[in-house]
């Protein structure tokens, strides 16, 4: 919603009775907050309408200034959803400017509607507002990514892969197991942002300044009205709390932490040294000098943005921790990070949903590129590193050998591997017994990677019959 800021010349505001000048032109922009709070005004009319209504309801105003109030709202409304509301500087914020434009239209009846409200409650309502919506989106956008990930999950359930430990390879899993993973973190998120929702959907108008109102006011039917689960029961702590702000940046950056994480593999993966994926070309840009360049600037900027994000949290952990209750003049700064890190991370998690989708497959031919994944460059790659070091070392412990001897004799068979230039499944019987007399010939089925991988048949193990199970879970969640 694109908006124009304009300049008032004349002088106009809602306290200038109490100075003897006007305010000074550089301090007006320094100090004016509606060049970005714009973006609260659909919600600044829903709190402003209920609270005209609470006001009729308890006979404080009339009920033709109550219909005055909410018919000039709808029409100040349309005029912002058509982009033709003009922003005034001079009016510092978007509840001045709404409440100019109201009073302009309807008269005495505009000013009434303040009645028994500041901006202190009035605008934390209204961010509240903003916030809880936005939750909803946010949670809306994780269960499209989660989707597209396992769709890709399903589609990969028995690939083979190496799974790493410090960037080495370790043991034998799937694609989809790796990827279920990430479902695993997002669900997490869901839940974050879900409990998050509960703390932040309590109503703070009411409290006024700080100390509440001597109006006969009714704020658990504006809570009913607005769709809030209840009160903020402080008046004090109604108007400065920010906390719900604070605990929404921190989900978003546990959300950027795990998509930095998927981020920095996909870039791996995508280089010639893997070559285990192919990112669509949509996601990709060329260099300028290098024409053979295909680089992965959608994961590089998420691994970038994710400090944007960590930097917004810091900035709202540092805007509050010297503030005396109650409210004060610093709690303007908290939108610009907190709008920002809700753009940041929705528009991440739409592009990601659309980068990580399969390819649209139609009569057999691909209509639209999407994550392509490079099978055999990922079974070769799991094959080397000796991925089934342990379950040689597990097959020894069945058979009777304590672990730690198991673990030295493979130890002692993988530096002969090693030596050799071959992978352990290459070694003849005769030479694995020199390590271990209990080595059989049923050991080249534990050493195979398909008998790694249903090796590991537990809830929660990489065996792709439990991947598809914990698919099947996931789906079953709804999202």
């Amino acid at each position: 919603m694109t908006q124009k800021i304009s300049a008032l010349n004349k002088k106009e505001s809602s306290w200038s009775g109490r100075f003897n000048e006007p305010v000074a032109e550089l301090v007006k922009k320094y100090t004016a907050s509606v060049g970005f709070d714009y973006r609260l005004a659909t919600f600044d009319i829903q709190g402003s309408i209920a609270h005209a209504q609470m006001l009729g309801a308890q006979k404080i105003i009339s009920l033709d200034d109550v219909k005055s109030i909410e018919l000039g709202l709808a029409e100040i409304l349309q005029e912002i959803e058509a982009g033709q509301f003009e922003w005034l500087l001079d009016l510092e914020d978007v509840h001045l400017n709404i409440e100019k434009c109201l009073t302009d239209k309807i008269g005495d009846a505009g000013k009434r509607l303040h009645t028994g409200r500041s901006r202190n409650d009035q605008v934390t309502t209204d961010v509240r507002l903003w916030l809880r919506a936005t939750t909803d989106y946010v949670v809306s956008g994780l269960g499209n990514l989660q989707a597209s990930l396992l769709d890709l999950a399903e589609a990969h359930f028995d690939t083979v892969m190496p799974g790493f430990t410090h960037l080495q390879v370790a043991q034998p899993v799937t694609f989809g197991h790796h990827l279920m993973a990430y479902v695993e973190m997002l669900k997490r998120d869901v839940e974050r942002f879900q409990d998050c929702k509960k703390r932040m959907n309590k109503l703070p108008l009411g409290a006024a300044a700080l100390a509440g109102t001597s109006y006969p006011i009714d704020r658990e039917l504006v809570a009913k009205k607005l769709g809030f689960d209840g009160v903020c029961e402080n008046s004090l702590d109604a108007v400065s709390d920010r906390d719900f702000a604070i605990e929404f940046t921190f989900a978003a950056s546990l959300v950027m932490t795990h998509l930095s994480r998927l981020s920095e593999e996909l870039i791996l993966w995508s280089s010639p040294r893997f070559a285990f994926i192919d990112i669509a070309d949509r996601f990709c840009t060329g260099s300028s000098i290098m024409p053979q360049k295909k680089n992965p600037d959608v994961p590089e900027l998420v691994r970038g943005k994710t400090g944007r994000v960590y930097g917004h949290l810091t900035a709202l952990l540092t805007l509050m921790k010297g503030q005396p209750l109650a409210y004060n003049k610093d709690n303007q700064e908290d939108k610009e990070p907190l709008f920002d890190t809700a753009d940041t991370l929705l528009v991440t998690l739409e592009i990601y949903a659309d980068m990580l989708r399969l390819p649209v497959i139609e009569n057999g031919v691909v209509v639209k590129a999407g994550f392509t994944v490079n099978k055999e460059a990922m079974r070769q790659a799991a094959s080397e590193g000796f991925a089934t070091a342990t379950d040689l070392a597990d097959y020894l412990v069945k058979k009777g050998m304590p672990f730690r001897d198991a673990h030295e004799a493979v130890a002692l068979a993988v530096r002969h591997a090693v030596d050799k230039k071959v992978d352990l499944s290459d070694l003849p019987l005769a030479t694995l017994q020199q390590f271990a007399s209990e080595i059989s010939q049923d050991v080249y089925a534990v050493l195979t990677l398909e008998g790694s991988l249903n090796s590991r048949n537990h809830i929660g193990g990489t065996a792709p019959v439990q991947v598809k199970a914990a698919i099947a879970r996931a789906r079953a969640i709804k999202m």
